[in-house]
């Protein structure tokens, strides 16, 4: 069982049918009152953003949720596709399931996806990735006092701004939950 004291950001649970993710959470406690806990909770299968307000002590039962890691295949139609090295099982997550996601995804790395009951419903990516600039406008003498940055754009054909030393063939770590460059790697 859950409770409202085990609340944290990140946290998945299963709702009034549906699979949420705590996006932020709040105690509190009015003079008078009982103590309440107040969240902002993210539908899992449709991005939709809820808030709702549950009493303290509150009781939930614990999801069937899972995690597998899975290798990224490639993406067309029918949505994005997974296998699992160990079983050579795949799965496809639809662009939804994906969201955000899909700007770091590169070819045969390795994914947490999260399973609820046996079925795929998301990716969980890790805090930053590592990515090959192939595109970066050039630097221009004198140009620093202005503009501190430049675009880049990375294999996945993601564009970040990046600082102007960054060059074509530059490796970079970019934080995925902003898309903000965070340093070269090479």
């Amino acid at each position: 069982m859950l409770s409202t004291s085990d609340f944290r950001k990140g946290m998945k649970l299963a709702l009034d049918g549906g699979l949420y993710i705590i996006v932020d959470f709040q105690h509190a406690r009015t003079a008078q009152r009982r103590a309440n806990v107040w969240t902002k909770l993210k539908n899992l299968k449709t991005g939709q953003v809820i808030e709702r307000t549950f009493s303290a002590g509150e009781n939930f039962d614990q999801p069937d949720f899972s995690e597998r890691s899975m290798q990224y295949l490639y993406n067309d139609d029918d949505g994005f596709h997974f296998m699992d090295s160990k079983s050579y099982e795949q799965v496809a997550l639809s662009p939804d399931q994906v969201e955000d996601s899909k700007s770091y995804l590169q070819e045969n790395v390795e994914y947490r996806i999260l399973f609820f009951e046996g079925v795929p419903i998301s990716v969980n990516m890790p805090s930053a990735v590592e990515l090959k600039v192939i595109e970066a406008e050039p630097a221009v003498k004198g140009d620093s006092v202005s503009n501190l940055t430049k675009n880049v754009v990375v294999e996945t054909g993601l564009t970040v701004k990046a600082p102007l030393f960054i060059k074509e063939g530059d490796v970079i770590r970019i934080d995925t939950s902003d898309g903000k460059y965070l340093e070269r790697v090479n």
